[in-house]
């Protein structure tokens, strides 16, 4: 069920991906249609100089005939200038169609990725083996291996035991066992703190919240499969 509903999310997710993609191509290019239709011709300032020179024939004075030249060489100018804008706002709609698509890609990772986080923080950590070595005083979790402590290694052999025997610890009781006293002569707070530095040691916050739980009014326990612990 948990399989059918991540690859129902993924499709779901690669639809919107492939919607908002197309549509943003679609706005982009009737939008550049709608530009450039209205746009001025490139030609029309030469074309308006030219039928200067049919309609203005008897114009043959030297001073006339400059000034038709200059227009006309203005006109040429303006072809040229207003072909440049054609191809800067097409360079600009490409580069605006890419980050609109990088955009819509990105935000649709974040959310996939936000629904994936919160599935970890529903279900917990996914373990598939944890190895502490008090030796090293390192655990290795999947692949990963982390440097503790002594004081950390204790802590977390002492969940890791308990997590075997199907117990949830309260802070005293994980004081009293690696203490040595009664449970009645230890303080909860004591626990609590040992937890916390375990916690801080592991580095990763979501590691370690998701690795170290605790249990509202029982105490705290490991949220893996007991199976997968192995103390070396």
């Amino acid at each position: 069920m948990t399989t059918s509903s991540a690859t129902e999310a993924r499709e779901i997710g690669s639809r919107i991906v492939v919607t908002g993609i197309v549509a943003i191509v679609l706005i982009l290019a009737i939008a550049a249609v709608l530009l450039f239709i209205n746009l001025p011709d490139a030609n029309a300032f030469n074309l308006r100089v030219e039928r200067l020179f049919v309609e203005n024939d008897t114009l043959t004075g030297n001073a006339e005939i400059k000034l038709l030249e200059i227009l006309a060489q203005s006109g040429t100018a303006f072809s040229d200038t207003l072909s440049s804008y054609r191809f800067v706002i097409f360079v600009l709609l490409v580069f605006a169609t890419a980050l609109l698509i990088a955009a819509v890609a990105f935000l649709a990772m974040l959310v996939m990725l936000n629904r994936r986080m919160g599935r970890i923080e529903r279900q917990g950590i996914e373990v598939n083996s944890l190895t502490i070595s008090r030796d090293q005083n390192a655990v290795y979790l999947n692949d990963f291996e982390f440097k503790l402590t002594p004081a950390a290694i204790e802590t977390l052999s002492v969940l890791a035991e308990a997590r075997m025997d199907d117990e949830v610890l309260s802070g005293a009781e994980i004081e009293a066992v690696i203490s040595g006293r009664d449970s009645s002569d230890c303080e909860e707070a004591a626990g609590a703190t040992r937890i916390k530095r375990l916690r801080d040691t592991l580095g990763n916050q979501m590691v370690s919240e998701l690795l170290v739980k605790n249990i509202a009014r029982q105490g705290y326990m490991l949220a893996i499969d007991k199976d997968v612990i192995r103390m070396v």
